[in-house]
């Protein structure tokens, strides 16, 4: 089975997880009442081809990568973190399809008419800033220039193998201190960048679902800010 394959069945299971958002695997959780006030959100989960290659329709998972945002230092939510192009659902966006392109295009540039939406992931709770996020999964079919748009906002933009997301060596427990408790969540060490938190857990948890996951060693643990 092609990665595109295993990614459009994957999408076709969630289908069936409408209704209830899906809760992170971590012990970071929504109060019950801050659902009702949670403001909808996407982002783009986007496989181009790594290297010189054409994306094909038959691709490998080693044969793919992911598109992805560092945000500026000088932000004062996230700053620095890694995270997929997205944000808020503004009301003229037809769908949560529609903003994830809109707000990729936005932030990086990219020719959102050279990439083909497949579908979504079930709507994941993110309770540090009290969004309910739908991840949308894209085909970057016909390849475009991707570059920080506005540098007060992404202080990068850059392309991670999913080879190297799935070698173990790339493998990382991201540990936060924050009032007293300390947070843990996956992470992946690309090209100098490390992804952690939210990004990293619906990244870590998709390939899971996709059977692309490499038994890895979750003792090796880096501090994060």
């Amino acid at each position: 089975m092609s990665a595109r394959e295993e990614l459009e069945r994957v999408i076709s299971r969630h289908k069936t997880y409408a209704g209830a958002p899906r809760r992170l695997r971590n012990d970071i959780n929504f109060a019950p009442e801050d659902i009702a006030g949670a403001r909808k959100a996407a982002v783009l989960i986007l496989f181009g081809a790594a290297g010189e290659q054409r994306l094909s329709e038959t691709a490998a998972p080693e044969d793919l990568d992911l598109l992805f945002v560092q945000r500026a230092s000088t932000l004062r939510k996230h700053a620095g973190q890694v995270s997929f192009p997205g944000g808020g659902i503004d009301p003229e966006d037809g769908s949560a399809a529609d903003a994830a392109l809109r707000e990729a295009w936005e932030e990086t540039g990219v020719q959102t008419s050279g990439i083909e939406v497949l579908g979504s992931l079930a709507e994941t709770e993110l309770p540090v800033t009290n969004f309910l996020v739908t991840p949308v999964l894209g085909w970057w079919h016909t390849e475009s220039k991707v570059y920080p748009v506005d540098p007060g906002e992404s202080a990068a933009v850059f392309r991670a193998p999913v080879a190297q997301m799935l070698d173990p060596r790339h493998r990382l427990t991201g540990v936060v201190q924050r009032d007293g408790r300390k947070f843990k969540s996956p992470a992946f060490e690309v090209g100098g960048h490390i992804i952690w938190g939210f990004t990293a857990i619906v990244v870590d948890q998709l390939f899971t679902e996709l059977g692309w996951t490499r038994q890895w060693d979750d003792s090796r643990e880096i501090r994060m800010n």
